[in-house]
């Protein structure tokens, strides 16, 4: 499906200018020849001199949302298309500009503003086919708009989910790191002190044996005479 841009050209005014709009209408139809041949940016320009000349020259607001239109420069647009607006009491042309303003807001991506113009040209024009093809693909694009966007939620909403998870997980793994540490610690401080207690009584056995040791020898050696009584 395509999105049908309205031809600016269809709401070029056909009768006879005053003497006094004459460079008006010679800018502007100077701007829809450059139109006519994709020169955009120049066309964009003569329609701009046709507004200096004549603010409220309606064509020159339509056809200069045109242009910038194809020049994707879509809010521009939409403010020229809605300048044109009020510079026209003629419901099939109110129609056009309105249809024109929701093919802005769709090329825009901003799909719910198209739809409520599109509504609108249909309210002027009950019979404008191809706003009324034009609403129902905007109603398509929005579906899948707010379908992506719940399915973007959904998987942020998971990402986060999985960052939180993978976070508690870190902590409670830091935490057991940090308890493993600690019985660690307190496992070799009890080993040193069971150690400790072990060599001491190690030592205090060895003394006591090099002490019996000293007693037995002490015991076997012979005992030494001693003369009182000098034998003159």
């Amino acid at each position: 499906m395509n999105i049908i841009l309205k031809n600016f050209a269809a709401l070029i005014m056909l009768f006879t200018l005053p003497l006094s709009a004459q460079s008006v209408r010679s800018l502007v139809n100077n701007g829809n020849d450059l139109y006519k041949n994709k020169k955009y940016s120049d066309a964009e320009a003569e329609y701009r001199k046709a507004l200096e000349q004549d603010k409220d020259v309606m064509e020159g607001s339509y056809n200069l949302g045109s242009a910038v239109y194809k020049q994707k420069r879509y809010d521009e647009a939409i403010q020229e298309y809605s300048a044109a607006l009020s510079k026209t009491n003629d419901k099939n042309v109110q129609s056009d500009i309105y249809h024109n303003i929701g093919n802005s807001y769709f090329s825009a991506q901003q799909y719910q503003e198209s739809i409520n113009a599109y509504k609108q040209a249909l309210k002027l024009n009950p019979h404008n086919e191809d706003s009324r093809y034009n609403l129902a693909y905007a109603l398509q694009k929005l579906k899948e708009q707010q379908q992506q966007q719940q399915q973007n939620k959904n998987d942020k909403n998971k990402e986060d989910k999985n960052k939180q998870d993978k976070k508690q997980n870190q902590q409670q793994n830091q935490q057991q790191q940090k308890q493993n540490q600690q019985q660690q610690q307190q496992q070799q401080q009890q080993q040193e002190r069971k150690m400790s207690k072990q060599e001491a009584e190690r030592i205090l056995e060895a003394i006591k044996n090099d002490e019996k040791n000293t007693q037995k020898k002490v015991q076997k050696k012979a005992p030494v005479r001693v003369n009182v009584d000098k034998d003159w």
